[in-house]
């Protein structure tokens, strides 16, 4: 369960910034939009929220940010000598911070365990300067470690928690200046970290920076289990793609002759040779409705996008995990995505409360019938032009508001300013 997300100094973010996934007062759309965490003091988390603002203005950078936490958490201690460089994107419009460090802090918590965590570090391109853990296994705080880098010393000042068991000074020996302590010790087998390390790892899915997508192959292999075929014909129906079955088939896939020179190669022995797998959808005839059977790639952009995605949407729910998406309405019409997004909604289509954080232009989702107003998150520059975040709640907007038009007519700032050209 994420609960809240906070960025300092990254890419056009300079000061702090905090998204919050804690539900406020309102009493609106209580049992679809919102779950019971059993958290002390934060008594019920959002299932999704959604991020506003105009091109450039750093709705990709504020997801690129906890999608660079991943990436360092799950990366860093592997890298097989020290000396390497971090790569360190500071907020460089002012020169008091393009030399200062980036810092990341995210509260989760396990909902098997039911513990709530406060993770965070602070980096530049040479080292790690800060970095610490707070637990609430009670509901009280234990910080369980913390290490601070003394410029003047030229040395780290490490704390732990006779709470944290194991071997963590072994592990801070072996932790490297350019590698998290949190890496490290679960490369030594920490029992303790284990739960931390995996959220980021198994329960954070970020989608759609740098090229990241959705791993097609998750729905290939649904497509072959008896169950797993009847969730995403489940799934394709109540998205309306007008697929009444599906079918796959492995085929050998065509040997290439590779010339080099003046000589031709063979191809690859049989044993070698790797299969394709070919999808195929049935729709019915409109006139005797009759099976017609379509190669998966005749379909839209949109139905083979939905299709490709699945897979991954299906597994995002079954397990509770957390989906980080950018742009989630690129290729797809507007009622899709309010599909996708009301899979998250409600017990009975999520009951592991699976979250999910996402950006979009579409200002027709701005509906208090889809979303209630804690889930609505604005993004705009500054006169520094650093990236601002802030919720819709800050302007109190009534209950039967029109939200869109608000929007559309400035009434919550995020907009592009769009000037005349003159040919």
């Amino acid at each position: 369960m994420l609960i809240e997300f906070k960025v300092t100094n990254f890419r056009s973010i300079n000061e702090t910034q905090t998204l919050s996934l804690v539900a406020g007062s309102g009493k609106e759309l209580v049992s679809e939009n919102t779950f019971e965490s059993k958290l002390p003091r934060f008594p019920r988390l959002l299932r999704t929220a959604v991020v506003y603002g105009a091109n450039a203005a750093g709705k990709t950078n504020l997801l690129r940010a906890l999608q660079f936490m991943q990436a360092l958490v799950k990366t860093s201690a592997l890298a097989s000598q020290t000396g390497g460089r971090i790569a360190h994107t500071p907020f460089k419009l002012s020169k008091a911070t393009k030399n200062q460090p980036t810092e990341f802090e995210v509260a989760f918590a396990d909902p098997d365990e039911g513990v709530r965590y406060e993770y965070g570090f602070s980096f530049d391109a040479e080292r790690t300067h800060k970095e610490w853990l707070i637990a609430y296994p009670h509901g009280r705080p234990q910080n369980w470690f913390e290490r601070t880098y003394h410029a003047g010393k030229k040395k780290y000042e490490w704390y732990f928690s006779t709470k944290l068991k194991g071997s963590p000074r072994v592990w801070r020996d072996a932790t490297r200046d350019d590698a998290l302590f949190l890496s490290t010790a679960i490369q030594l087998n920490s029992k303790d970290l284990r739960p931390v390390f995996q959220w980021f790892e198994k329960k954070l899915v970020v989608i759609g920076m740098g090229g990241s997508q959705f791993n097609a192959l998750l729905t290939l292999q649904l497509l072959e289990q008896p169950d797993g075929k009847q969730r995403l014909l489940q799934f394709a129906h109540a998205a309306d793609l007008g697929i009444d079955d599906l079918s796959m088939r492995k085929e050998p896939m065509a040997p290439v002759l590779v010339v080099e020179g003046n000589v031709v190669r063979e191809p690859l022995p049989a044993t070698q040779v790797s299969t394709v797998a070919r999808v195929t959808s049935i729709h019915k005839a409109i006139d005797d409705g009759e099976p017609v059977p379509l190669d998966i790639g005749e379909e839209s952009s949109g139905t083979q996008i939905l299709f490709q995605s699945a897979g991954a949407w299906l597994n995002v729910i079954k397990n509770g995990e957390v989906l980080i998406y950018d742009e989630l309405d690129t290729s797809l019409h507007p009622l899709m995505t309010r599909f996708l997004i009301r899979l998250f909604h409600g017990a009975n289509t999520n009951p592991k409360n699976a979250q999910l954080v996402f950006t979009t232009h579409d200002t027709s989702l701005l509906d208090p019938d889809i979303f209630r107003r804690d889930q609505i998150w604005f993004i705009e520059k500054d006169k520094k032009s650093a990236s601002r975040l802030y919720p819709l709640s800050d302007f109190s907007p009534r209950k039967d508001e029109a939200l869109e038009r608000g929007y559309l007519r400035g009434r919550y700032g995020a907009l592009p300013f769009i000037g005349e050209l003159k040919i």
